[in-house]
C-alpha cells in the first residue's frame, strides 16, 4: 500500500535519490486550560508561520492540527510533525500543551478514506476553527 517511491538520477549518472512524497499529518495537542482567545491567536500564528498548515480545531485544553508534510518517508514526515509544536511554542506563543497522539497517513491512504466515506473531510473548512 502507499505510493510508489520514485528514484531519479542526479547530475546524469550519480547515484539514484529518493523522491518526497506528500504525508497527510493529524497533530493532537493537549494540557491544562488556556483563554480560547490566546489559543486560537496562537493557532493563527502557527499557521502564518507554518505556511502547509490547513486546519486546526480547538478548545480550551487541546487542538488538533491537519496539514500536508513533503518528506522522504513515514519517518521524516512524524519527526517534523513531532517537532513542529516544540519548535514554534515560542515563536508563535503556543500553550504549554504536550502531544498526545500522531497519525501520518500517505497521499494514497488519506484519498482512500475519503473515498470510503470516512476519515477527515479534505481540509474543510480550512483554518482555526473551535471544536
Amino acid at each position: 500500500m502507499g505510493e510508489p517511491r520514485t528514484l531519479t538520477s542526479v547530475g546524469g549518472g550519480g547515484d539514484p535519490v529518493e523522491v518526497s512524497r506528500l504525508w497527510h499529518i493529524t497533530l493532537s495537542v493537549s494540557g491544562a486550560e488556556a483563554p480560547l482567545a490566546e489559543v486560537r491567536r496562537a493557532l493563527e500564528q502557527l499557521a502564518h508561520d507554518h505556511p502547509f498548515l490547513l486546519t486546526s480545531r480547538y478548545a480550551h485544553d487541546h487542538a488538533e492540527i491537519r496539514y500536508w508534510e513533503e518528506a522522504r518517508d513515514l519517518h521524516d514526515a512524524a519527526a517534523v510533525a513531532l517537532r513542529l509544536w516544540g519548535e514554534h511554542r515560542s515563536t508563535a506563543r503556543l500553550p504549554p500543551w504536550e502531544i498526545v497522539g500522531l497519525e501520518v497517513i500517505d497521499r494514497e491512504t488519506y484519498h482512500q478514506r475519503i473515498a470510503a466515506g470516512y476519515g477527515p473531510l479534505p481540509a474543510t473548512p480550512v483554518g482555526v476553527h473551535p471544536f
